[in-house]
């Protein structure tokens, strides 16, 4: 993602990566390390992205957004935002009633943290972007405070009785950011 953003020029056409990780802590820019509570076999990675301390792994949908914000005429909270909406507008396809927070990016059900977002800007362009839990071992999220935030539980498709592959999820994801964007 660095090495695109670096390199791209005003022509280079935006991408969208879809990806799924190995178990992985993230640790953003400014993420502080006490909110990792305890040690485990999971590698913490530090990261150029905002935001504190997150988990990803196995039945995680993770879309990285390579966007020229300049082109696009769009800021980073505007961005922040249609992230966020892609994740309410998909979930709400599977009856799922989600919302976002101002004070608290990313997308929830029922108070508990469904879907993240973290980003860089690095020559008005985006790299990093959303990951959504659907159908993954929760456990690891015990070990950090999520997002930088003591207490706040985290969910998943799965515990909503919605039982879909990583592929399904992405494809209306995938098709909600493309819409904001066109």
């Amino acid at each position: 993602m660095y090495d695109f953003t670096q390199t791209r020029h005003a022509e280079t056409a935006d991408e969208l990566w879809i990806v799924e990780h190995p178990p992985v802590y993230t640790l953003g820019l400014n993420g502080q390390r006490e909110h990792l509570l305890h040690p485990t076999s999971i590698p913490v990675i530090t990261t150029d992205r905002g935001g504190q301390i997150t988990y990803h792994g196995p039945g995680q949908v993770v879309i990285y957004t390579l966007i020229d914000l300049t082109r696009q005429k769009m800021g980073v909270r505007t961005l922040v935002t249609l992230l966020e909406t892609a994740m309410i507008d998909t979930l709400k396809q599977y009856g799922l009633l989600a919302y976002a927070k101002a004070d608290a990016p990313g997308t929830y059900i029922k108070q508990q943290k469904i879907g993240s977002v973290g980003l860089r800007v690095r020559k008005g362009c985006s790299y990093h972007g959303l990951s959504l839990n659907n159908n993954m071992d929760l456990t690891p999220f015990k070990a950090i405070n999520p997002c930088g935030f003591k207490n706040l539980e985290m969910t998943q498709l799965i515990n909503h009785n919605i039982s879909i592959t990583n592929d399904e999820l992405a494809i209306p994801l995938i098709h909600s950011i493309y819409q904001q964007l066109s």
